[in-house]
C-alpha cells in the first residue's frame, strides 16, 4: 500500500512528505519525522532551531527579533520605553537606568488584556450593535409606515378638496341655470305680447283695407284707428349676465390653504446608544421589541381615589399596584384589578407631597416642598435630603438607582435639575451651552423622567415645552406641542413619562390629552380616550399608560400598544 496515498487524515513529514508527524520546528512551524530532524537542523544553521514533540508544537516562544541589533532575539522589556529590548541594548546608554521585565511577564499581562477585551466583545459590544442594528431596521420600517400614512393623509386631504370644489362648480353651475331660466322667462313673457299685437295689427290692416274697398261711407265712417296705441313700442330687455369673480391660482397661496410640509429632519446623538451589559444599569442600554400602536388607545380601568378636591400624582409600584397622591397629606395605594384600597401613609410634615415616585427597590419616595426634603417611604418615613435656599418639585427614580430632583430657589427665579446617588448630590443641571437656563422661572409644576437611553425629560409648565438633555446634561431639543390641538387651546404641559420604546409621553392640561413623542422629540400622536383635566402620568412593565384626571378624582389605565 502507497503510503502518500493512505490513511489520508494523518499528518505528514513537510520534508519528505511520507513518514508521519512525530516532531515539529517551534523555530521555523515546521513538522517533521524523526529522521528528517538532523536534515532540517543543518538546512540554515543561521537560525537557533527549537525541535519539540509535535503534540507540544507552539509551545516555545518566538521572540521578537531586535530591530536595532540583527538576529537579536528580545526577551526583556523597558518598561520606561515600552518595547522589546534585547541584552545589545540593554547594555547602550539608550536604556540607561531603565527598569526591564521579563517579555514572558509582559506576554501574559498583554495576553489577559487581549483576552478580556475578546470576551468584551463578544459579550457586550457584538450584542449591542446587534442591538442598534436591529433598533435601525425596526426604525425604519416604522418610518417606512410613517411616511406612508403621511402620503395617504395628504391623498385624503386632496380627495376631499376635491369633493368640495365638485360641490362648489355645482352650486354655481345651478346658480346659472337659475339665472338663465329666469331672464329667457322675461323674454319669452315679452316676445309673447308682441306676437299678439302684431297679429292684432294685421287684423286691423285687412279691417281698413276691406272698408277701403267699398263704396258703403257708413262702414268708413265707422273705422277706429289704433295707430296712437301701436306707436307705443315695447321696452327694450336688455339682460346682464352674472359675473364670475375668480382669484388667480397662486401656488404659495395656494399651498397655505391646501396645507404645507414641514421640513423633516435627522438628528445625530452620540448619547444616544450606550453598551449593553449584564448590569441593572444597562438597561437603558438594551432594545425591547417594537410594539405596535392601537389605532384607537383604549380605557381598561378607571379607579375612583376619594380626595378631597384635587388628583395629582400616580405612580406604579408593580403592574397590580399604584401609588397616589392628591390634594392632602396621604398617599395611597391602590389595587388596579380590584380598584381597592390597600394602604394609606401621611407625610411626615403633615404637609402635601409635591412629587412620588417609586424606587428600583420597591420603595416609595416623595417631596415636600414647603419642608424642602426628599423624604423615602421604608418601614417609616425617612428624611433623605433636606435643600436649603432651594425646595424641591418633581422627583423620579433613574436605571441606576439614582434620584433626580427639579427644584426652585427661594423667590422662584431660578430652576435646576440635580441628580443624587445615594443620597448625595453628583450633579447640577441648569445652564445650556451658551449659559442660558435650561428651564423657565416660577413655582412648582414642573415634573421629571428618564428615558430608555438616559436622556433627562422635564415637563416645564411656564415655559410650555417639554427640555430633554442627554445624561451629561447637554441640550438635546424642546418639546412644545402640535397644533393644532384636539381643543385647539396652547400646549399646556404636566405630567411626564416614558415608555419601554423610548417614547415620551406628556399630559396636556388644556387639551386634554396626552402627548406621544419619540426621543427625538418627534409627534406621534394623540392620547385622548375621554380625558378630562389630565395631569400626573406613568406606565407599567406592560407599557400600560395611568393618567390622574384632577377634578374628578379619577385614574384611567389606557393601553395603547398591541
Amino acid at each position: 500500500m502507497d503510503p502518500r496515498t493512505s490513511a489520508q487524515d494523518v499528518m505528514r513529514c513537510d520534508l519528505c512528505e511520507t513518514a508521519v508527524v512525530q516532531m515539529h520546528c517551534d523555530t521555523c512551524l515546521v513538522n517533521l519525522c524523526k529522521a528528517c530532524v538532523g536534515e532540517h537542523m543543518i538546512s540554515d544553521q543561521s537560525k537557533k532551531h527549537e525541535i519539540v514533540p509535535f503534540q507540544l508544537r507552539k509551545s516555545t516562544p518566538l521572540y521578537p527579533i531586535c530591530k536595532l541589533h540583527h538576529n537579536q532575539q528580545c526577551t526583556l522589556y523597558c518598561n520606561q520605553c515600552d518595547i522589546p529590548v534585547c541584552t545589545k541594548c540593554i547594555a547602550s546608554d539608550q536604556h540607561l537606568s531603565h527598569k526591564f521585565s521579563e517579555i514572558l511577564q509582559i506576554v501574559d499581562k498583554k495576553k489577559h488584556k487581549i483576552i478580556e477585551e475578546q470576551t468584551e466583545l463578544n459579550e457586550t459590544i457584538f450584542p449591542t450593535y446587534q442591538d442598534i442594528a436591529s433598533d435601525v431596521q425596526n426604525r425604519m420600517s416604522q418610518l417606512e409606515k410613517e411616511y406612508g400614512d403621511l402620503s395617504t393623509a395628504i391623498t385624503k386631504h386632496g380627495e376631499d378638496w376635491h369633493r368640495e370644489i365638485d360641490k362648489l362648480v355645482q352650486k354655481l353651475k345651478t346658480g346659472i341655470d337659475e339665472m338663465k331660466n329666469t331672464q329667457l322667462q322675461s323674454l319669452q313673457k315679452q316676445l309673447d305680447e308682441i306676437n299678439k299685437t302684431m297679429s292684432d295689427i294685421k287684423d286691423d290692416i285687412n279691417s281698413v283695407d276691406m272698408v277701403l274697398d267699398t263704396n258703403d261711407l257708413s262702414m268708413l265712417f265707422s273705422v277706429t284707428s289704433n295707430v296712437n296705441i301701436y306707436r307705443n313700442l315695447p321696452p327694450k330687455l336688455a339682460p346682464s349676465l352674472p359675473k364670475f369673480n375668480t382669484e388667480k391660482i397662486q401656488g404659495e397661496k395656494l399651498d397655505k390653504l391646501f396645507g404645507t410640509l414641514l421640513s423633516s429632519s435627522l438628528t445625530s446623538d452620540k448619547h444616544g446608544y450606550s453598551i449593553k451589559t449584564s448590569q441593572k444599569s444597562a438597561e437603558a442600554g438594551f432594545s425591547p421589541p417594537v410594539k405596535q400602536m392601537l389605532d384607537e388607545p383604549e380605557t381598561v380601568t378607571i379607579i375612583d381615589t376619594g380626595y378631597r378636591k384635587f388628583f395629582y400624582h400616580v405612580a406604579c409600584l408593580s403592574d397590580d399596584d399604584i401609588w397616589t397622591s392628591g390634594d392632602d397629606n396621604r398617599m395611597k395605594l391602590y389595587s388596579i384589578n380590584q380598584g381597592s384600597l390597600l394602604k394609606s401613609i401621611r407625610t411626615k410634615s403633615g404637609n402635601t407631597p409635591t412629587d412620588i415616585a417609586v424606587t428600583k427597590s420597591g420603595d416609595l419616595v416623595y417631596t415636600d416642598y414647603k419642608d424642602r426634603t426628599v423624604n423615602i417611604v421604608k418601614e417609616k418615613i425617612e428624611e433623605v435630603i433636606r435643600l436649603q435656599n432651594w425646595k424641591p418639585c418633581g422627583v423620579c427614580s433613574t436605571s441606576s438607582g439614582d434620584l433626580l430632583v427639579t427644584m426652585e430657589n427661594d423667590d422662584g427665579k431660578k430652576t435646576k435639575v440635580v441628580r443624587y446617588t445615594g443620597f448625595t448630590e453628583k450633579q447640577t443641571i441648569q445652564f445650556d451651552d451658551q449659559s442660558k437656563p435650561l428651564y423657565s422661572s416660577g413655582r412648582y409644576s414642573r415634573y421629571i423622567t428618564e428615558n430608555r437611553n438616559l436622556d433627562i425629560c422635564v415637563s416645564d409648565y411656564f415655559a410650555k415645552a417639554v427640555v430633554v438633555v442627554n445624561q451629561a446634561g447637554k441640550l438635546r431639543f424642546r418639546y412644545t406641542g402640535h397644533t393644532p390641538g384636539p381643543n385647539n387651546k396652547p400646549f399646556d404641559p404636566r405630567g411626564i413619562t416614558t415608555d419601554s420604546q423610548g417614547h415620551i409621553l406628556t399630559a396636556d392640561y388644556n387639551n386634554e390629552c396626552v402627548h406621544l413623542i419619540d426621543q427625538d422629540g418627534q409627534f406621534l400622536r394623540y392620547i385622548d380616550c375621554g380625558l378630562s383635566e389630565p395631569w400626573g402620568l406613568c406606565t407599567d412593565t406592560n407599557d400600560n399608560l395611568f393618567v390622574t384626571q384632577l377634578i374628578n378624582r379619577k385614574v384611567k389605565k389606557i393601553n395603547y400598544h398591541c
